[in-house]
């Protein structure tokens, strides 16, 4: 039997008084630079006013929108009037402009007395983000009514809160008195969404927009076309979207969770009409948020190829059959052919783009462009050589550097993934103007920086919100890999390590959301928040107020803003931490910790059960390590008071107790350096995992698996489990055979079990227990050899390449 640990989180933060500790008036993301509060609260009543200066059609629109929404949230019936002068008297919200150089652009002040809040700043721009703040500096309450909490598009897909406590409207708008004067760190802060990948509604799009405007982020970087799907219309080319924004079908769940893979059968599309993206280019304008359309090439091309053949380098695919969209994820090698042909179409399509999107960016891609169909082409080697091209890489330099000659000469930008900086060796550069992208790690960013291209830092390990954010068991599918809400606020855009020249051309930060596994409203939200909070913050806040502590205490109050609008946030942080160690009797400890960042919650507890209910909040309170000598199921949660604040999951990391738990053994060959084994891992009763495409916990071989386990005193036993891992798409087979055998002196042994295993076995990857049951004897070692199968078996993903055996948790009964 097993035991099995369960990570739950469930949240809501309805009921204010449980976090009267850390409930702040103050808790604006992201951070003002400057804050000073003061005592008293500016209430606000029908008498109240909101005033704007004659002729300021942008700052009226501004205050139309914020009495508005005051209005009704508080059932007030506050004015919006046009005052003649800078000044006015009587109870007010006053906007007044100046022509205070040190705001920039984008700052503003506030200033709230009892009788008056006044907002400064120079531009329409800085005042809207001034009522941004003002937003925060209201209950959280008031951004649960009309427009903004609208539910779109909600479903089960991903974890969802519990059903709140019912929390009324405040009997009083209030701010409290303080000043603030604020401008962002980085001119670019950004946030992008793949919609090529899975198409979402532009009713979504917009709620998506409303979300990064209240954290301040100003460019919205929309990801839409690639492998999977062309997602805007172009009226030249109308098989675009007649043949590229659709696919016949799409692989189900995980690119590796089965060999073969399966599809749904099920015709997947959707596309944004011309009229579709000038909606929400103006609605973006409304929220002074810019939108940078991305356009990819030369890879990331086969949308447009299945549409237009002839832009390839071959009327068909490398594969031999006819080009089609995507039904899968990944990198594929049919990539656009540098003709005049291809670049006659491109410069269509992005004068066409360039019409719709009046902003000074567009995103040209420039990432992951295989180099195989150029290889292979006559034209492309010929072109190499006329060119005086040092290579394929080269190549592509030559084709970025055609489109971005276009775009400039059109009076715009070009930005690029971090391989536009690829193809040296040539004399092709570069303009001036291009920004480029850094996604692989900061390296590219900072060389990039230090050649005076300005640059945009997103690398992935702090910036891809596609990764798990939590225990892989207790998420929605990902793509892989951990990003937790600590690593994403832990980021600074702009080290230390260039100069204040070189650091001028880090233009700002973006989160990017890659969706192959994210294909609906409710878990795009999940995925992104509070991680893009956090990203807000970095983008917009001095470095120097960066404290995630802070953040943490201030986060708890935002989360009743986020539950007002109905986001579906993630709580993962708010996980209990476990830690399992075998003992040399055989039993497991179990010892659980809540996070540091729930121990800013009032009254945080941790709670359990052993069996294998969900907790409530009059479940045990954990107080010391939990000790089992059998098999249990436990589950654990952690709460404030009696109120969860991790989110309930039913998925479960599995811990193993038998007989030879917390016993030594000695293998007989020797593991991969790449899954080796730590500390007798294999008895010590915790389990492998696996999340996206990594996989933790195991022990692998390319050779034979054997190991000769000591179990300390001779006993009867007539069971032996051996996990295996089956991965086939990653080339881990099950074992072809495996042999038992057992010995008194741990020398001498005798064989009482000889078992064939399907080493062809395919289907859905995951750990294999594999039981081998024998006549009862009575030994003190038991030895185990599982045979490699050696090459992957015909029928799968790979066959014929080398197999590996990976090895899980053994138990003795």
């Amino acid at each position: 039997m097993a035991f099995r640990f369960v990570l739950l989180a469930a949240f809501s933060l309805c009921v204010h008084a449980t976090f009267a500790q850390v409930t702040d008036r103050f808790a604006i993301i992201p951070k003002p630079a400057q804050l000073e509060a003061g005592t008293g609260q500016f209430t606000l009543d029908n008498a109240t006013t909101i005033t704007v200066p004659a002729g300021q059609p942008d700052l009226k629109a501004i205050a139309d929108t914020l009495a508005n929404k005051l209005n009704r949230t508080s059932g007030l019936g506050i004015l919006v009037q046009t005052a003649p002068g800078s000044t006015t008297t009587g109870k007010t919200i006053q906007f007044l402009p100046t022509t205070d150089a040190t705001l920039g652009n984008e700052g503003y002040r506030i200033n709230v007395t009892e009788k008056r809040v006044t907002l400064e700043s120079g531009t329409p721009r800085g005042f809207f983000y001034a009522v941004q703040t003002l937003y925060q500096l209201l209950p959280p309450s008031v951004m649960g009514i009309g427009h903004w909490a609208r539910g779109i598009g909600k479903d089960k897909s991903a974890p969802s809160p519990l059903p709140p406590a019912p929390s009324p409207l405040p009997s009083a708008l209030t701010l409290p008195v303080c000043r603030i004067q604020d401008r962002p760190r980085y001119p670019y802060r950004g946030m992008n969404l793949d919609v090529s990948r899975h198409f979402f509604s532009v009713e979504y799009i917009k709620r998506y927009l409303d979300l990064m405007a209240l954290h301040k982020f100003n460019n919205f970087h929309w990801h839409l076309t690639d492998d999977q799907g062309w997602r805007i219309e172009i009226k030249k080319y109308p098989k675009l979207t007649e043949v590229g924004a659709q696919r016949r079908e799409t692989i189900v769940g995980h690119y590796d969770d089965a060999d073969p893979q399966v599809f749904d059968g099920k015709p997947y599309g959707g596309y944004y009409t011309q009229d579709d993206i000038r909606e929400v280019v103006r609605y973006a304008a409304t929220k002074y948020i810019n939108i940078v359309p991305e356009i990819e090439l030369p890879g990331h091309a086969l949308a447009a190829l299945a549409s237009y053949p002839e832009l390839g380098c071959s009327p068909i695919g490398l594969d031999g059959r006819p080009y089609q969209v995507a039904t899968k994820w990944g990198v594929f090698e049919d990539v656009f052919c540098p003709t005049e042909k291809t670049f006659s179409f491109l410069e269509d399509v992005l004068t066409e783009v360039m019409s719709l999107f009046p902003g000074k960016y567009i995103h040209i891609g420039g990432d992951e462009c295989p180099k195989a169909a150029w290889r292979k082409s006559a034209f492309c080697q010929q072109l190499i050589r006329q060119k005086g091209l040092k290579n394929e890489f080269g190549l592509q330099r030559y084709f970025v550097n055609r489109i971005d000659k276009f775009v400039t000469s059109k009076g715009r930008r070009i930005i690029g993934w971090d391989e536009i900086l690829e193809g040296n060796g040539t004399s092709l550069r570069l303009s001036p103007n291009a920004t480029v992208m850094s996604w692989r790690g900061t390296k590219y960013g900072l060389e990039a920086a230090r050649k005076q291209h300005d640059v945009i830092m997103t690398p992935g390990q702090f910036c891809y919100l596609d990764h798990f954010q939590g225990d892989p068991a207790t998420q929605p599918t990902g793509f892989g890999g951990s990003l937790p809400l600590s690593m994403v606020y832990s980021y600074n855009p702009t080290p230390t390590s260039l100069s204040p020249a070189e650091a001028s051309h880090i233009l700002g930060v973006q989160g990017n959301l890659w969706t192959e596994y994210i294909d609906t409203p409710d878990q795009v939200e999940y995925m992104l928040w509070p991680r893009a909070a956090a990203l807000a913050e970095i983008a917009w806040s001095p470095l120097e107020q960066k404290k995630y502590e802070d953040f943490t205490r201030r986060l708890i109050t935002h989360f009743d803003r986020l539950t007002a609008l109905n986001v579906n946030f993630a709580r993962t942080f708010f996980d209990a931490k476990p830690l399992a160690r075998p003992t040399s009797d055989g039993k497991v400890v179990v010892m659980v910790s809540p996070s540091k960042e729930s121990m800013v919650v009032t009254a945080t507890v941790v709670r359990y059960t052993l069996d294998g209910s969900l907790p409530s909040g009059e479940s045990p309170r954990y107080a010391q390590p939990l000790v089992l000598d059998k098999s249990a199921t436990v589950r654990v949660a952690t709460f404030s008071g009696t109120r969860p604040l991790s989110q309930l999951a039913n998925v479960q990391a599995e811990y193993i107790v038998s007989k030879a738990t917390g016993k030594s053994y000695t293998l007989l060959y020797a593991p991969t350096t790449g899954r080796p084994d730590r500390n007798f891992s294999l008895t010590d009763g915790t389990t492998g995992s696996m999340g996206g495409y990594e996989v933790a916990g195991v022990v692998s071989f390319v050779s034979d698996f054997g190991a000769v386990l000591d179990l300390g005193q001779s006993q009867s036993v007539n069971s032996v489990r051996v996990g295996f891992l089956k991965y086939t798409a990653r080339n881990i087979c099950l074992p072809k055979e495996v042999e038992i055998a057992v010995s008194e002196d741990g020398t001498t042994f005798t064989p009482v079990l000889t078992a064939k295993t399907n080493a062809a076995e395919n289907g859905k990857r995951g750990i294999a227990r594999l039981p081998f049951d024998f006549a009862p004897t009575t030994t003190r070692y038991v030895r185990i050899i599982a045979r490699n199968v050696r090459q992957v078996p015909a029928g799968l993903r790979n066959p014929g390449k080398t197999a590996q055996l990976a090895v899980d948790e053994i138990e003795v009964f």
